[in-house]
């Protein structure tokens, strides 16, 4: 990864293949994201932040959730912490959903990014629905929200709505290079968020560089890539003052 040129990751808490029983559980969690993983990608010159959040899969469990959110506002203050993610819905349920409320609900609190995932493509359409719903009812910052797993039946509300979209590239599932792209050259790119992946099912980190090729192969300059690739990203996340990496420009001359 650092040899083809990435110079940070964001590790959003996840689903551990299993549901959690216990607080503590999420707690050493968070602090290994927080703490340790960053010492081991600095071995390679690669910045690594994190957020902190109960998954959605996990959000069934109201006395579990409400636990682990009374204890999250100590990891908020880790110097690679951005914020409160992923929350988002699952299954759409009304425990999910109150877990989602209550997640953005204290970013707002205490003024943090918010990264919210969208269901699968059995619920896409109707879940990011539910999210933009829900949000609707709150008092909160669209400048700091990015709604992930977008693709072409959910983009375009979510850009109407005026909060950040994020396309999450996999080999099979969510949404692919090429797609992608597809998606760039369709719709306004100043709040279009591209990210990869290596979790449970077949993902590769790599569909982010391979959509980069694409998009350059179409003919779109290099300033153009890196206006998507690296500096969208960069004004997004260095609404947290602990994102220092700035936005770049490349002189082709």
């Amino acid at each position: 990864m650092a040899m083809s040129g990435v110079v940070a990751v964001c590790e959003p808490a996840f689903w551990a293949g299993f549901d959690r029983r216990h607080p503590e559980t999420f707690i050493d969690y968070f602090a290994q994201i927080s703490e340790f993983e960053p010492t081991r990608a600095a071995e390679f010159g690669i910045r690594h932040y994190c957020w902190v959040a109960v998954n959605p899969k996990e959000a069934e469990n109201k006395e579990l959730t409400n636990e682990v959110l009374r204890q999250m506002p100590e990891f908020l203050e880790k110097p690679t912490c951005l914020g409160v993610g992923e929350t988002g819905l699952h299954k759409s349920t009304p425990n999910e959903i109150e877990s989602l409320q209550a997640h953005v609900e204290m970013a707002m609190k205490h003024d943090q990014l918010v990264l919210i995932h969208t269901p699968h493509l059995s619920d896409k359409a109707h879940g990011t629905k539910t999210v933009l719903e829900v949000l609707a009812g709150m008092d909160v910052n669209p400048d700091k929200i990015w709604i992930d797993h977008v693709e072409e039946q959910t983009i375009e509300p979510v850009l109407d709505a005026g909060y950040w979209a994020g396309m999450t590239l996999y080999p099979v599932t969510k949404c692919s290079p090429r797609r992608a792209v597809d998606i760039l050259e369709k719709y306004p790119r100043e709040r279009l968020l591209v990210n990869s992946s290596a979790d449970w099912g077949p993902s590769d980190p790599f569909t982010l560089q391979e959509s980069i090729v694409e998009f350059r192969r179409r003919g779109h300059s290099l300033q153009a890539a890196v206006e998507i690739y690296h500096n969208n990203p960069c004004r997004f996340l260095g609404q947290n003052p602990k994102w220092d990496i700035k936005p770049i420009t490349i002189s082709e001359e």
